[in-house]
């Protein structure tokens, strides 16, 4: 061992000698190797039970796959010779550590599971009829190599979570760095034409259906989708969510029940709706004045948003999918035989190409939904509280328009081109990676059976 840090965090190691360590070590792993079943039950038993490590835990997929994995690390750690380097084993803490910063699993949950691993390994350790001096230095050395390993991950959550919040914090200036005045005249149009919608239903046909809260409406899900993100922390967004909750929680219901009474009653809750309609067009000015002028992150070829700010992006959307128990599905879009069009008609074609796509994309989404460009041909769709069925349904608009398109070529030419997509709607998985993955899946498939189709996810596909 030369590395400054190890000799620091292994220093008991380095202090005993070789044999000592040796029998240590056997006794160690055989200890692990016949136990590690049973500490994955505990660690799960325990976990499950915990309200907030649950939310982590209960996925099947995450459960079937960080079983084995906690098994195999154990036995991975256990086996670790520092004396022989650590490159491979540091590189794999540090992946660990970026996961779970990944999918924002709390330092301290995986500091308790540690503790709680290295309780049990320790009682098992020291129910073994072995010397007591071996059982000792067993017990060093176990402590020592977890705390390492949760040292490794530590550091590397640490960067990940500071990386995630300064990308965070740069999506959110880009986000305001659009077209403001446009976007803040959308957001009173789309909260206008919901006012009005409630108000024609009401004075409209005899027993009409309830008015559509104001939570789903168009407004409403840009509030919950764009505004949270852009105005993270704005005393007005709060201001603004709490006027939402008292229209749909208390207003809505009250017009049911007035619009049976009529007279004073169904006007005076009209009133009470007007102003809170008022006071939320104020507070939407007052958030979009505090704007300062921001850089400029979009793909300035086709406007979709850059693949840097995904992560930023979709972990806060599986977040609010797994909280709410709302709908979340991905779109992977690829352009076809993309490089024959470049080798044909040259790259000015092939952005021509990318352009078009771009725009037959969004104008096929809503603005609360998340457009990104992937990769070279690559986009993907982010579709908020859209159900996997929905999301299929769009996939083979998108598909079938852009088919139709003729893609106009700076010469003069029109051509066409298509396009073939892999759609994965969101199962509780707290990694966006996961899903993301799966979608990649579906397009490979797409690709493979023949292009210009859509397909979806595997696990669907099997059902």
């Amino acid at each position: 061992m030369t590395n400054t840090s190890q000799q620091i965090g292994l220093s008991f190691w380095a202090k005993t000698d070789l044999a000592t360590r040796a029998e240590a070590r056997r006794l160690l792993s055989a200890v692990v190797e016949e136990g590690a079943d049973d500490f994955v039950g505990l660690f799960y038993n325990a976990f499950l039970a915990d309200d907030e490590a649950s939310t982590f835990l209960s996925h099947s997929v995450v459960h079937e796959r960080l079983g084995k994995s906690l098994r195999g690390w154990l036995i991975e750690l256990l086996c670790a010779d520092p004396d022989a380097g650590f490159e491979a084993f540091d590189e794999r803490q540090k992946q660990i550590g970026e996961i779970h910063a990944r999918i924002k699993i709390p330092i301290h949950l995986v500091m308790a599971g540690s503790s709680l691993l290295k309780s049990e390994v320790s009682a098992r350790l020291l129910e073994k009829d072995a010397d007591r001096n071996t059982v000792i230095v067993a017990l060093m050395l176990m402590s020592e190599l977890v705390d390492y390993a949760i040292r490794q991950m530590s550091q590397a959550y640490v960067v990940g979570t500071t990386r995630r919040a300064q990308v965070d914090e740069a999506y959110r200036l880009v986000s305001l760095g659009q077209d403001v005045s446009l976007e803040r005249e959308s957001q009173r149009a789309a909260l206008m034409e919901w006012g009005q919608s409630v108000l024609f239903g009401l004075f409209g046909n005899a027993g009409s259906a309830p008015p559509e809260p104001i939570s789903q409406s168009a407004f409403g899900l840009w509030l919950r989708h764009r505004a949270g993100m852009m105005f993270q922390g704005a005393s007005s967004l709060e201001g603004i969510e709490d006027a939402v909750q008292q229209v749909d929680r208390v207003l809505l219901p009250k017009i049911d029940e007035a619009r049976a009474e009529g007279g004073d009653r169904l006007q005076d809750v009209l009133r009470r709706l007007q102003a809170s309609i008022e006071e939320i067009k104020y507070l939407l000015n007052d958030l979009f004045q505090s704007v300062a002028g921001m850089e400029n992150a979009r793909d300035p070829m086709t406007k979709a948003l850059n693949r840097r700010f995904l992560p930023s992006i979709l972990s806060r959307e599986v977040a609010l999918a797994n909280s709410s128990g709302s709908s979340l599905t991905l779109l992977m879009i690829d352009v076809d035989h993309f490089k024959q069009i470049n080798d044909k008609w040259g790259h000015l074609a092939g952005d021509t190409v990318l352009r078009q796509i771009a725009e037959v994309i969004m104008d096929n989404v809503r603005p609360c939904d998340f457009v990104f460009r992937y990769g070279g041909e690559e986009f993907l769709v982010a579709l908020v509280e859209t159900p996997e069925g929905a999301g299929v349904d769009i996939a083979e608009r998108v598909r079938r328009q852009f088919m139709e398109h003729k893609l106009q070529l700076p010469d003069g030419d029109a051509i066409t081109a298509t396009v073939s997509i892999g759609v994965a709607g969101h199962r509780g998985h707290p990694d966006y990676a996961y899903l993301i993955d799966l979608a990649d899946k579906a397009l490979y498939r797409a690709k493979t059976l023949g292009r210009n189709r859509v397909e979806i996810d595997s696990a669907v596909a099997a059902e």
